[in-house]
């Protein structure tokens, strides 16, 4: 089953939004990025705080994520235009496209062994 696990806002100062959020709504940062981006977590939905590119970008709601039992069947869908992330892993821990490609490396170098 499919179900909605982060919303992502694009801010000017992620580090301020977050401190809102901790302050206000007791979040709790679980990963900040070089870029600025600030992940916060209630235990169960994650709120990505990401820095504008730009004065021309709005701040405000970017995307929502939905963590999905099968990435490959979502994939092949047509989403409508909508702006959405979609994960097999979840929110919870980061993992970048980078990583899971040399994690699918070394397992076909393993398997060819």
């Amino acid at each position: 089953m499919s179900k909605i696990r982060h919303l992502a806002i694009k801010t000017k100062d992620p580090a301020r939004l977050a401190k809102f959020y901790e302050e206000v709504f007791g979040l709790k940062v679980i990963h900040t990025e070089r870029s600025g981006a600030v992940y916060m977590s209630d235990g169960y939905l994650t709120l990505a705080l990401l820095r504008n590119r730009g004065e021309a970008t709005p701040s405000g709601i970017n995307h929502f994520g939905f963590q999905v039992d099968n990435l490959g069947e979502v994939e092949k869908k047509d989403p409508d235009g909508n702006l959405f992330d979609i994960s097999a892993h979840g929110y919870d821990d980061i993992e970048f496209a980078a990583d899971r490609d040399e994690k699918k490396k070394k397992a076909a170098e393993k398997a060819t062994a």
